[in-house]
């Protein structure tokens, strides 16, 4: 089933309208040149804070009066010395910090050195080795060391996209103890702690905060709109929606953050059940986006609710054109099949019916072999990550699919899920700190630092790694489900269609039957001339710039 902001719609009922047969093709003369496709979701990562780019100084964040050992203060201007070599070596810098950490004798400063170490690591961009410096840094409670490790911490995991760290530190810090460059970072992340524990109102609150000058703010907006559909305040997301893609209209009608705002609006308008405004948002989005296609068939719900069956079947015409086989949209095929049966065209409703039975009974095969043979979360993940990165070559190439445990459409749309891929952008982070450590000298991958940071995003990834493939794999277990559930509708269709048929049959044999054309045979299109439109009639083979353009025409087929 579709959901729209978390509530699914089912099939209704609806009085059958005037409609036959027939599909044409109804495009403008002059057409728009095509802005290159983006993504539907705003950047992930933000620039390092400038805090950060800076040398590290002598002692860094503390004042004069800090005690030390003689000895230990020696060996932590020595480490120090190696930052401002040119090229400075922080990994030096940071192998003698790391044994300096579990030297007995400088248990007393160990707090402050690993604080530097934490900053070491930064510089080297291990962030999330950096991390844990500070985590235990914070650990330790001791006043003088808490704010700054917190601050960096933060500042840390929001690169790293660590959701469990960013939550360890938001829950222990204030945004007035945080850098004034950084505080719109806070504030966002605050908003998206808040929502996730289903706090709404505080997340408006906080998110309303990051200002249109920040790099969070399209972030921040998007969010603050959910949040307020949850609280369902539909007019409050409305406006935020607006601002949202008012804000980023300089950029083009292919901005990812636009397009996300726009189609936002329309499922508000959908929720708030009013159909043809939501139609009409849902037009605003451009077809070169990757949200297109999902748009196209939320849209074809708004047309169902107003009962323009004719719209719902031009948009399904596109939707199910060979380009779009290789998505999921086994209830789109079910939609159109009802459609039909609504206006008598059973013949039509056949072809519908085993168009669906040819794409999806195949893959209702695959998932139950290959969920019922597998209980490993890693050989979930494993499937998905196989399509996640060959993609591209895999889209190509149909041929190289043969290969695939699980059906590419399955794994596509897995790897599309937000769940998955938050989770994946975290592997993907830790990966190439992964990189980044096996590019570092000999002598520093054999320290105890190299050794430990090896260790640790070792395990950081095998976890990561094993939760992906838990979600893959209930994400699988559900689409299993809902097709069993899809294949008994179908069956339910099918024999409506025969019963259909047999009645129709019956009125013939009496000479009751409908006399009228099925199919508007007239080439008049005089309403689309007029409208700058040509006109084509539909000959069975599909254009990839004719896509959208499609217009179911006619007269209904039922008496």
């Amino acid at each position: 089933m579709m959901k729209i902001f978390g509530f699914k719609l089912g099939v209704v009922i609806l009085v059958a309208m005037s409609l036959s047969t027939g599909v044409v093709l109804a495009q403008k003369s002059q057409r728009k040149a095509k802005s290159t496709a983006s993504k539907t979701r705003p950047a992930k990562k933000a620039p390092v804070s400038s805090s950060f780019k800076s040398s590290v100084p002598a002692r860094p964040g503390y004042s004069s009066s800090t005690s030390m050992s003689d000895q230990a203060e020696n060996e932590l201007r020595a480490a120090l010395a190696l930052t401002k070599l040119d090229p400075p070596d922080y990994a030096g810098a940071s192998a003698r910090l790391f044994r300096m950490t579990r030297d007995p004798r400088f248990m007393a400063s160990r707090n402050r050195i690993k604080y530097v170490l934490g900053l070491m690591l930064f510089e080297m961009k291990l962030f999330q080795v950096a991390a844990f410096q500070f985590v235990d840094v914070v650990r330790q409670g001791d006043p003088r060391y808490v704010k700054q490790a917190l601050q960096k911490l933060s500042v840390a995991a929001d690169i790293s996209d660590d959701d469990t760290l960013l939550n360890y530190a938001i829950g222990r810090i204030s945004i007035e103890d945080f850098p004034a460059e950084n505080r719109d970072m806070l504030r966002y992340r605050f908003g998206e702690f808040f929502h996730r524990k289903g706090q709404w109102e505080k997340a408006t609150q906080m998110l309303a905060q990051v200002p249109q000058s920040s790099i969070y703010f399209s972030r921040a907006k998007y969010l603050e709109a959910l949040s307020y559909v949850k609280l369902n305040e539909l007019n409050n997301a409305i406006r935020s929606f607006n601002i949202l893609a008012n804000a980023r209209a300089p950029r083009g009608v292919t901005d990812t953050n636009r397009v996300a705002a726009v189609a936002g609006l329309a499922r508000v308008y959908y929720q708030a059940k009013k159909w043809d405004l939501a139609a009409d948002f849902y037009r605003q989005v451009p077809r070169d986006t990757e949200l297109w296609h999902d748009v196209l068939f939320e849209q074809s719900w708004a047309h169902l609710r107003s009962a323009e069956f004719r719209s719902v079947l031009s948009n399904l015409h596109s939707l199910h054109s060979p380009y779009y086989e290789d998505f999921w949209i086994p209830e789109s095929i079910l939609l159109r099949g009802i459609v039909y049966l609504y206006i008598c065209q059973y013949d039509e409703m056949e072809k519908t019916l085993a168009l669906f039975e040819r794409l999806y009974q195949p893959v209702q095969n695959s998932l139950e072999s290959f969920t019922r043979g597998n209980s490993d979360s890693q050989s979930y993940f494993n499937e998905v990550e196989k399509v996640a990165r060959n993609y591209e070559k895999l889209k190509a190439d149909p041929s190289l699919r043969k290969t695939l445990r699980v059906p590419f459409m399955v794994s596509r749309s897995i790897f599309r899920e937000g769940d998955f891929k938050n989770i994946y952008g975290y592997i993907t982070q830790l990966r190439q700190e992964e990189s980044v450590i096996h590019n570092q000298p000999v002598t520093w991958k054999r320290a105890a630092i190299g050794q430990y940071a090896s260790q640790l995003i070792k395990g950081r990834l095998n976890s990561s790694m094993r939760l992906a493939g838990e979600i893959s794999k209930n994400h699988m277990l559900t689409m299993k489900q809902e097709l069993e559930d899809l294949f008994e509708q179908y069956n339910f269709a099918r024999y409506e269609m025969i019963n259909g048929r047999k009645e129709t049959l019956k009125k013939k044999i009496q000479g009751k039957g409908l006399l009228a054309k099925q199919v508007d045979e007239s080439q008049n299109r005089d309403f689309y001339i007029q409208n700058g439109f040509e006109y084509w009639p539909f000959r069975g083979e599909y254009w990839l710039d004719e896509i959208g353009d499609y217009h179911y025409l006619g007269t209904q087929g039922c008496e």
